[in-house]
């Protein structure tokens, strides 16, 4: 009877192991985005074969090898995107929506939205907007009730998965300022418990509206803007005193379970601030991450400050909560102009001398991809766009900081246009799947850019990015197994193996 027992149980030991490291992919089908036209498009579904590698680049997956897990994939709800939207037919509305949220579209997991107002709203507003209420008696979140909450509820009812909401403020009432503005300024400190406390009553209030916040993060972009739109500056050490001392107790106290990221700018000061919070075991603890975004450079994705932040506190999460085409006005139904090295940001005419060389002109396109996979490969655990939708006038903008959204709406017209960046944020949204961790790659071509992540459901999804004018055949190996194809120049490509 031992005997059995013991057998039994070597047997069962060796059946998890299997199921573990020997799952047997049979089959994958090839999704690619291209200059010549592609967008999303399906070049057939191919079988595994024992076939060696005779390509000109081998692409070896390690699934067993994990790194990151990942949070998801999405874009920013904002009232600009909200306002347009509402300017459509309702028909061509829940296209835009379907085509974002459904399981045939993009299928977008992670969204962002704002906390009071941002460039990306009508005007200036706040929820708290009585000078003196420091009880925040007269809270409302009334601004949202005819825009972003309608818009954030329709998403709601056509994602099937659902996504998480990450809210972030550009502000606080100008009450609480010491510039007494909506523009630069910083957070009185006598104030810090009310704006904490400020949080905790926004998300009650879309709580009771049926709104979910998966997280906040203390302060979008808190080195400021120069003062063009709201904004709020805290140095590292000023945030480190409100999450530890005020953000993080007051949660606690009041049984949010938000998470809480820090930071919420360029990856170019990235390290420092991360030394001086997460450095900060009293403030860590109520961290979950680190949040960036990317306008310090058109053509790097700062892998060593990245990858030296997830080195440093590889117990805290890295995030992308923002990035765009920015300082443009939307190239309306042209989708060659994405393929094209035209687009140029802010620093294009005023980064200074010591950093103009991180903003030449790019390829919109390239920027994303590479971004996204490059980031993908330095520890992030998620990318989270701009706006979703935008006019052809790249707004509307109440500071005029025009910029490019992914889908681009002429509404005095009833027309939507899906730019080619719409189709590549889908093919990280559609195929890597919240849950899924980023797996082991090695690849024998350094002009290729390739990232791979293993979902839940044991499909790997493989993203191949070739920036060249040149196409190669490759090989991707799994377990002894190959599939053999082609990936075009300009091109992107998503291989889903099963």
């Amino acid at each position: 009877m031992k005997r059995t027992n013991l057998l039994f149980v070597l047997l069962i030991i060796i059946a998890a192991a299997c199921a573990r490291d020997g799952y047997e992919y049979s089959e994958a089908v090839v999704v690619q985005t291209s200059k010549s036209g592609d967008k999303l498009s399906e070049k057939g579904l191919f079988n595994l074969s024992s076939q060696g590698y005779n390509s000109d680049i081998l692409i070896k997956l390690e699934p067993d090898t994990l790194y990151q897990k990942i949070v998801g994939f999405g874009g920013a709800f904002t009232e600009s995107s909200a306002y347009v939207l509402n300017q459509i037919s309702p028909e061509k509305r829940t296209e835009v929506l379907n085509a974002y949220f459904s399981k045939s579209g993009a299928d977008y997991s992670l969204m962002r939205t704002h906390i009071n107002s941002c460039d990306f709203s009508l005007k200036n507003y706040s929820y708290a907007d009585v000078p003196g209420d420091t009880a925040l008696k007269y809270f409302t979140v009334k601004e949202d009730l005819d825009d972003l909450v309608p818009l954030i509820k329709d998403a709601r009812k056509i994602s099937a998965e659902g996504f998480k909401l990450l809210a972030s403020p550009w502000t606080a009432p100008p009450w609480m300022k010491d510039n007494n503005d909506w523009n630069g300024g910083s957070l009185k400190p006598e104030y810090y418990p009310v704006w904490a406390k400020f949080f905790v009553k926004y998300i009650e209030a879309y709580d009771s509206l049926g709104i979910d916040i998966w997280g906040v993060t203390v302060e979008n972009e808190p080195l400021g803007n120069d003062e063009n739109w709201e904004s709020m500056i805290y140095t590292p050490e000023q945030m480190a005193d409100f999450v530890k001392n005020h953000l993080g107790p007051t949660f606690q106290k009041e049984g949010i379970d938000a998470n809480i990221l820090i930071y919420d700018q360029n990856r170019d000061e990235v390290v420092e601030w991360a030394e001086k919070i997460l450095g900060d075991p009293d403030a860590a603890k109520y961290v979950w991450g680190t949040a960036v975004h990317w306008y310090s450079s058109t053509i790097s994705w700062y892998p060593e400050a990245l990858n030296e932040v997830h080195k440093k506190f590889p117990d805290k999460h890295l995030m992308h909560t923002e990035g765009c085409i920015d300082s443009e006005v939307p190239v309306w139904k042209d989708d060659l102009w994405y393929w094209s090295k035209e687009a140029t940001d802010w620093g294009y005419d005023w980064a200074s001398p010591e950093t103009k060389h991180l903003h030449p002109k790019y390829v919109p396109v390239f920027r994303y991809a590479r971004d996204i996979i490059g980031g993908l490969n330095s520890w992030l655990t998620g990318w989270i766009d701009w706006n979703i939708v935008l006019d052809d006038k790249g707004g509307p903008n109440h500071a005029q900081n025009w910029c490019i959204a992914p889908v681009i709406v002429k509404p005095e017209e009833d027309e939507v246009y899906y730019t080619p960046l719409y189709y590549v944020m889908s093919h990280f949204s559609k195929y890597i799947r919240p849950g899924a961790h980023r797996i082991k790659l090695d690849i024998n071509n350094s002009g290729i850019m390739a990232t791979a992540a293993i979902n839940e459901d044991k499909s790997i999804a493989v993203e191949l990015f070739n920036p060249t004018e040149k196409e190669f055949t490759y090989s991707v190996e799994i377990a002894g197994k190959y599939i053999n194809y082609n990936l075009p120049g300009n091109s992107l490509q998503t291989i889903i193996i099963k």
